[in-house]
């Protein structure tokens, strides 16, 4: 998702490291993903798609994305791959719905899952969509622009309460309060319709030392601005457990974070998802109490200087992955200890 000089115009994060936390998965039929379904929850340009289906010539992929542009873009981009792909326009919370469309159950039907989460550089690179500070723009932040709610809808029409609850919320800004403040005191005599006024604004709001640290003064508010127009922690928190139990036995998901907030919501998800529900001080794990999934991942894994360096967009990335497990045998649950997993 990240600039380069190829058609397409972007390099998907930490692909080699997808491609072989996924692989597995997706070759446990035949060597050449034959009879394996990869979802791309978040499809974009379709670079990690385009990957995959080069690599495993018999995989089958369904792409989703809110964003009809960048389904545009990924549907040209992989094009020669024929009816092995499906496109659908849809939230990645809409998942089961995508599936069932495809002609997939919601339960047990995909081998694995791919998350690659946050706004694309495609999208910021847009400048009429309002993405981004540093050009003046429309104020609109929509992902998919049929949806009926604009960043200048909320930045006009909110309470000042509630705009500074959205900019601690979802920006971890600690201005929040001045800022929203700020914002009520200048629509009353002109409503905002541009990046460049809120910008404007956050500058003015926020004290000059705390402007000269940290980045980008406007880098917070307009996250959180995004996020909120986008519903995106909570199509997020909706995703994760409807990804989860689409997975067959020996599916593999992986999610690529770009901020706290979410990476937060998928380490609380993936940690509920892998631990054992056997009660503490047992000796032995009752069937079925077992963890249904296993880590692939060692906490986050972070891009090293080498893909950083290949694509800045990676520096602030965090993946983590899941594998589901196979069920053990009632006999296999009472021999197995707690201890010895």
């Amino acid at each position: 998702m990240a600039e380069d000089t190829s058609d397409f115009g972007h390099v998907p994060v930490l692909a080699d490291r997808c491609v072989t936390l996924l692989t597995p998965a997706l070759t446990r039929r035949h060597p050449d993903g034959s009879g394996a379904l990869l979802v791309d929850a978040t499809l974009g340009a379709g670079g990690h798609a385009e990957r995959f289906l080069t690599a495993l010539p018999g995989l089958r992929l369904i792409g989703l994305d809110r964003d009809p542009s960048a389904l545009d873009i990924a549907a040209s981009r992989l094009a020669p791959f024929g009816d092995r792909v499906t496109l659908i326009h849809t939230r990645y919370d809409g998942l089961a719905e995508a599936l069932a469309e495809s002609g997939y159950p919601a339960t047990g039907s995909v081998d694995g899952v791919l998350f690659d989460l946050g706004v694309s550089s495609m999208q910021l690179d847009r400048r009429e969509r309002g993405f981004s500070y540093a050009h003046d723009a429309p104020l609109d932040m929509r992902m998919d622009p049929t949806a009926p709610q604009t960043a200048a809808d909320i930045v006009n029409t909110y309470d000042e309460a509630a705009l500074a609850d959205i900019l601690r919320r979802y920006g971890e800004e600690r201005f929040a309060r001045r800022i929203a403040a700020e914002i009520v005191r200048r629509r009353r005599g002109t409503p905002f319709t541009s990046t460049g006024q809120l910008v404007e604004v956050i500058y003015h709001a926020i004290p000059a030392p705390a402007r000269r640290t940290g980045g980008h003064p406007a880098k917070r508010t307009f996250q959180a601005l995004r996020i909120a127009v986008n519903a995106e922690l909570d199509s997020l928190e909706s995703a994760l457990p409807v990804a989860l139990n689409a997975l067959a036995d020996g599916g593999r998901v992986v999610v690529l974070a770009y901020q706290s907030l979410e990476d937060r919501i998928v380490k609380r998800a993936f940690a509920d998802a892998s631990a054992s529900r056997t009660p503490t001080g047992l000796p032995v794990e009752l069937p079925g109490h077992a963890p249904q999934f296993k880590s692939l991942t060692r906490g986050a894994e972070r891009a090293d200087d080498t893909e950083i360096q290949r694509n800045p967009r990676s520096a602030a990335v965090r993946l983590r992955a899941l594998e589901k497990i196979r069920p053990h045998t009632e006999h296999d649950a009472q021999a197995a200890r707690k201890g010895d997993r």
